[in-house]
């Protein structure tokens, strides 16, 4: 089985800076494993938010993640600064596949790639519902072609 490579930074449609924090450092001197994974749910959701697609609070639909993946390629520690690369690899009727790059901030490659997988669901039912129109707007710059 061959090992996937890092991306480059221009791979990504959206770039956004990620504060590294005292606490995500493992006592191996870097970022544990886990922590990643919560760059990754903060990156989609911020860009969400911003973008006027995401109400935390009184939104009719969330999103429910299913999946998620992670490829580490280089180390990354606090106080480090860090930039998310983010684009949109598939819009399906319910569900978003998000893929993230993370970079040592200025780095051409990414030290980990990864994705997330959202269904987004009523938030009543919690059954699967179409994605809102302000969601499809907000992921349409960040869409890729395979």
């Amino acid at each position: 089985m061959s090992r996937p490579k890092p991306e480059p930074r221009e791979r990504y449609r959206h770039i956004s800076r990620i504060d590294t924090r005292w606490m995500d450092n493992d006592v191996y001197g870097h970022i544990n494993n886990v922590v990643y994974y919560s760059y990754f749910d903060t990156v989609v959701n911020r860009y969400l938010i911003e973008a006027g697609a995401l109400d935390i609070e009184h939104g009719a639909v969330i999103g429910f993640v299913v999946e998620t993946h992670c490829n580490y390629h280089a180390p990354l520690a606090f106080p480090q600064a860090l930039e998310a690369g983010l684009r949109v690899a598939h819009v399906g009727g319910s569900s978003v596949r998000y893929e993230v790059g993370l970079f040592a901030a200025g780095a051409p490659m990414a030290a980990a790639c990864g994705h997330f997988i959202h269904v987004y669901v009523d938030r009543v039912t919690q059954r699967p519902a179409a994605l809102p129109p302000a969601l499809l707007s907000a992921l349409q710059p960040l869409l890729i072609t395979p």
